[in-house]
């Protein structure tokens, strides 16, 4: 799921905004809704859908040095459309923002990057496979092996991804449902991709490797009028198998998870499968937020504790969230990583 939606946000009419996330439940008009029944086609669908008015390229990566020193990766592009399509350069409606971080056990690096869409400052194709913003890239001939780099005031990153497993569809072949009122989203993965490369940071270069998930989300309204936020768990355990759950948060909380095998078999899950529970919460640039949670899916025998690498992985934004990541330890172990949104 993510916050892939934080650069709807950010266009949002004043009103709206003052509502912080819950402005993702605002109506749509005039924009494409998602439907059931709807197959992905590939490679077409990793690029642009201009009709919709939120999508996001969104990687996450846990990583390691030659040391054992534990690292995270987020590299993310989101589109936003003031109105479907429309003109071209610089009347064109869309807009862009990039989102970079790197995650130790004591610094947390960000960097962001706003762009108008039409004169080639950022933007997505499908074949061949490319994302940019500036001089930050995701690409690659195919979307099974890319290229990702960023920089910021004081990190930078060239990693390569390989994947090792099949693309994932969540929800009902890959639409989403989100709320007992219908919001809903396509959303599918790729959950196994193999990384290697390197991490520039203020005490030098460090090569790294590890695993990485890319999420793939597009939709017009995705959250329900009375959503404020989500907490979004990605999983990778040590037996191979993994696990993606979120928790929509409003008068009613809202779940939905997909389990995933070593081999890239998704089962889904619909509300009330998955559930996220708070342990620990830790003090972030003045606001309470759960860094430890409890997490199940008693389906597929889960009963975790998800600790945060870093509690301080704060993304100080335009829209600021928590992202990070995370550990694994209980019924399964491994590594994953954690976003969290609408902690006023």
């Amino acid at each position: 799921m993510n916050v892939k939606a934080l650069v709807f946000l950010l266009l949002l009419p004043v009103a709206a905004l003052g509502q912080g996330f819950a402005g993702l439940g605002t109506q749509a008009e005039n924009f494409a809704q998602p439907a059931p029944g709807r197959a992905l086609e590939f490679p077409a669908d990793h690029g642009p859908h201009p009709d919709y008015r939120i999508e996001w390229w969104y990687l996450t990566a846990n990583m390691a040095g030659p040391d054992g020193t534990p690292y995270g990766l987020q590299w993310t592009l989101f589109r936003s459309a003031l109105a479907p399509r429309g003109g071209e350069g610089w009347e064109t409606p869309q807009l862009w923002m990039g989102h970079a971080a790197v995650t130790t056990p004591e610094a947390h690096h960000v960097a962001e990057r706003l762009a108008r869409g039409g004169i080639g400052q950022a933007g997505v194709q499908a074949k061949p496979f490319s994302a940019w913003i500036d001089d930050w890239l995701m690409e690659g001939h195919n979307f099974d092996n890319l290229r990702l780099t960023a920089s910021g005031a004081d990190f930078a990153y060239d990693v390569r991804l390989r994947a090792s497993g099949p693309l994932v569809r969540h929800g009902q072949e890959g639409y989403s449902v989100k709320s007992a009122a219908g919001q809903a989203s396509y959303y599918y993965s790729q959950p196994f991709f193999e990384l290697s490369g390197t991490l520039s940071l203020p005490e030098g270069d460090v090569p790294v490797t590890g695993t990485a998930w890319l999420d793939r989300e597009w939709s017009s309204q995705p959250l329900a009028e009375d959503q404020q936020g989500w907490d979004w768990f990605s999983l990778t355990f040590d037996d191979g198998n993994k696990l993606m759950g979120f928790v929509l948060r409003g008068s009613m909380d809202y779940t939905s998870a997909t389990w995933i095998t070593a081999g890239g078999q998704a089962t889904a899950f619909a509300d009330g499968a998955f559930t996220a529970r708070p342990l620990r919460h830790h003090s972030v640039a003045g606001r309470q937020v759960p860094t430890t949670w409890q997490v199940s899916l008693p389906a597929q025998g889960v009963d975790v504790t998800v600790a945060a690498l870093n509690p301080d992985a704060w993304m100080q934004t335009s829209v600021p969230y928590w992202e990070g990541p995370v550990r694994v330890t209980g019924s399964h172990t491994g590594v994953g990583y954690l976003e969290m949104t609408g902690y006023d």
